[in-house]
């Protein structure tokens, strides 16, 4: 039997954490997460929002996220991928001001990801996300809803 990898969508935080060296635990388990991804045992997926988000990160760690990045697949963001984002933000899972969280949230949902990995703990890894969310998702769409982890519960 073939296992089937696991799809992982990769918000901004984790390549960020990847070079944080104020938290050594989390830069740890990032760095081995890209090392999974690397040897293929899972998939891995970010969108435009990440490379924007890292475009605006001050150089060097800049360059060195985008080169961690750069075999990663870029998913477009749909129409139904911004509708789902306005939708979070609407029955407030999401701060206004957080647009991003909520596409990022959005993105993984709409191409069906098994799980959105992010150190967002504000706005995406937290109990009222991981709970709301599924609900919008099927009340709009029917959508499957991804997991939210910690790179901790991957690698």
């Amino acid at each position: 039997m073939v296992k089937k990898k696991l799809k992982l969508y990769l918000d901004t935080t984790i390549p960020n954490f990847a070079f944080n060296p104020h938290t050594p635990d989390k830069q740890e388990a990032a760095k081995t997460l890209f090392e999974e991804i690397k040897t293929g045992n899972f998939e891995a997926y970010i969108s435009q929002v990440v490379i924007d988000e890292v475009e605006d990160t001050p150089e060097p760690k800049r360059s060195k996220m985008l080169e961690l990045l750069k075999e990663t697949e870029i998913l477009a963001i749909t129409g139904e991928c911004e509708e789902l984002a306005e939708e979070y933000i609407a029955k407030k899972i999401i701060p206004g001001e957080k647009e991003e969280d909520a596409l990022h949230i959005a993105i993984a949902t709409y191409y069906e990801v098994d799980a959105l990995v992010s150190y967002n703990f504000e706005h995406i890894v937290k109990l009222k996300t991981k709970r709301e969310v599924p609900v919008v998702n099927m009340l709009i769409g029917g959508y499957k809803s991804p997991d939210i982890i910690t790179p901790e519960e991957v690698v």
